[in-house]
C-alpha cells in the first residue's frame, strides 16, 4: 500500500508494516505538472490564497495512486486537518497523527501505537527497520559532516539528501546505494571556501533555485534546520524518544535553542528564514530575531517556480549588511 504522509512521520512503522511512504511534498515539488496540481485543486474549491503546498497535496495525491493518506493534524500545517476532510470526501481513507505540544513521551508513545496496529508493525519488525535505517542516517550524517565541516557538499545537495530521509525516496535500500556513490565522489571533492556562512531554516523552499542564487552570491548554506531534523541524525533510545528530540513539530522556541547550538558549532555568520506565503509559521520570525543571536533574513515564497528579483535583491542586501 502507498501511504503518503504530508510531514515527517514514524516512517519506521509505516515501513516494517510492509508498506511504502510517500511525502506529498515531495511529490508535489518534484512533479512535472506542479502549477497544473495547483490549478486543479482551485478549480475544485481550494482558495487562491490557501498555501500552494497543501493545493499542491490534494491534486498530488488524487492524481497519483496514493491508496491512503496520514495527516499531521498537530505541530505541522494549520489547513491539514481540512485537508483530511476534503480527502475523504473524495473517497481516500485518512489517518490522523498528532504530535503532543508538551512532548509528552506517553502521549506520542499511544499516537505511535495507534500507527503500529493500523498498519500491522509488530515491535519486532520495527526494532528491526530502526536497526536498518540507523546505518542509513548515520550515512547521511556524514553528509552533513562533509557540507558544513569540509565544504565539500553544497547547500542544495545537503538540502536533497537530507529531506529524502522523510520517507527515503520510498525505497531505503535504493537510497543508501545512491547515498554511497554520491559520499564516495564528494570526499574526492576539493574544498570549498565561502565568504558567507549560512543557515536555513524554516520550511523547504517552494523556489528552485534559492540554494544556487545563494551559492552565486559567494555564499554557502552550512546548516539546514528542518531538512536535518527530518533526517533524525540522533535515532537514540525509544521510538518516542527519537520523535519527542524532533524539534518541528514542537514550540518555535525551542527550535531555536537547537539552531542557536548549530549555528555556533558551524560558525554561521547569518541566517536566512523562509516561510510560506499564506503559512502561519511567518511568525517564527519573531521568535528566530530575538532568541538566534545572528541577523535573520524572512523570505517568503508562494508558488513554484524560480527567485524572483525583489527576493534576489534581499538577500544582496542581507549579505553586504553581513560584510560590514
Amino acid at each position: 500500500m502507498r501511504v503518503g504522509i504530508t510531514t515527517t512521520v514514524p516512517v519506521e512503522v509505516i515501513l516494517a508494516g510492509g508498506h511504502t511512504p510517500v511525502d506529498l511534498n515531495n511529490l508535489f515539488i518534484t512533479h512535472p505538472e506542479r502549477d497544473e496540481l495547483i490549478a486543479r485543486a482551485e478549480q475544485d474549491g481550494f482558495p487562491a490564497n490557501l498555501c500552494a503546498w497543501i493545493k499542491g497535496i490534494y491534486a498530488a495525491v488524487i492524481s497519483e495512486g496514493i491508496d491512503e493518506v496520514i495527516g499531521v493534524t498537530r505541530g505541522d500545517c494549520s489547513s491539514t486537518e481540512k485537508l483530511l476532510e476534503v480527502l475523504r470526501l473524495k473517497g481516500f481513507r485518512t489517518v490522523p497523527f498528532a504530535y503532543p505540544a508538551d512532548r509528552d513521551r506517553g502521549a506520542l508513545t499511544i499516537e505511535i501505537e495507534k500507527l503500529s496496529r493500523h498498519y500491522g508493525a509488530s515491535a519486532k519488525a520495527i526494532a528491526g527497520m530502526r536497526e536498518r535505517l540507523h546505518r542509513l542516517r548515520q550515512k547521511l550524517a556524514r553528509l552533513d559532516e562533509l557540507t558544513w565541516q569540509e565544504g565539500k557538499v553544497f547547500g542544495a545537495e545537503n538540502h536533497l539528501w537530507l529531506v529524502s530521509a522523510s520517507d527515503f525516496n520510498r525505497d531505503p535500500d535504493r537510497l543508501e546505494q545512491d547515498l554511497d556513490q554520491f559520499l564516495a565522489q564528494a570526499e574526492s571533492r576539493p574544498p570549498r571556501k565561502a565568504r558567507f556562512r549560512l543557515a536555513y531554516v524554516g520550511v523547504p523552499p517552494i523556489w528552485d533555485d534559492l540554494y544556487q542564487v545563494i551559492e552565486s552570491q559567494d555564499a554557502a548554506v552550512v546548516f539546514n534546520e528542518t531538512q536535518r531534523q527530518f533526517a533524525m541524525l540522533d535515532d537514540s533510545g525509544a521510538l518516542a524518544d527519537q520523535y519527542a528530540r524532533y524539534t518541528y513539530p514542537y514550540d518555535t522556541e525551542s527550535r531555536a535553542l537547537d539552531i542557536r547550538s548549530e549555528c555556533r558549532q558551524r560558525g554561521v555568520q547569518g541566517v536566512v528564514h523562509y516561510a510560506q506565503t499564506f503559512c502561519h509559521r511567518q511568525v517564527e520570525a519573531i521568535v528566530f530575531r530575538k532568541t538566534l543571536g545572528l541577523p535573520v533574513l524572512s523570505l517568503e515564497g508562494d508558488r513554484p517556480g524560480p527567485v524572483d528579483i525583489r527576493t534576489l535583491t534581499r538577500l544582496q542586501a542581507f549579505l553586504e549588511m553581513l560584510s560590514q
